[in-house]
């Protein structure tokens, strides 16, 4: 069973362009990997709500793709052992 989902992930924005670039490219593959990718969203920096580890900015990406219901939990782990990533939602999306 193939479910849709979406993943908003918020990366450290004190990495350089180059370091944005390579974990935005990491999770890219990943997801291709165990499912396919419906878009991809790069949103930029931006200020977060509340200051997290001292930073008040982030670097926002959202990803819409279909995969397995298991990989999702495979997903926010590898974002939890991630340098750079400072927050991470992974949702499942109602079919259309």
């Amino acid at each position: 069973m193939i479910n849709k989902y979406e993943t908003i992930f918020v990366i450290d924005s004190t990495k350089t362009e180059d370091e944005i670039t390579a974990l935005i490219e990491k999770f890219k593959s990943l997801i291709e990997k165990y499912g396919e990718i419906e878009s991809v969203d790069d949103w930029g920096k931006r200020r977060l709500a509340y200051p997290i580890n001292d930073l008040t900015e982030g670097y926002y990406v959202l990803v819409n793709f279909k995969s397995k219901p298991d990989f999702p939990a495979e997903l926010e782990r590898v974002y939890g052992i991630t340098d750079g990533i400072i927050r991470d939602i992974v949702v499942k999306r109602e079919e259309d």
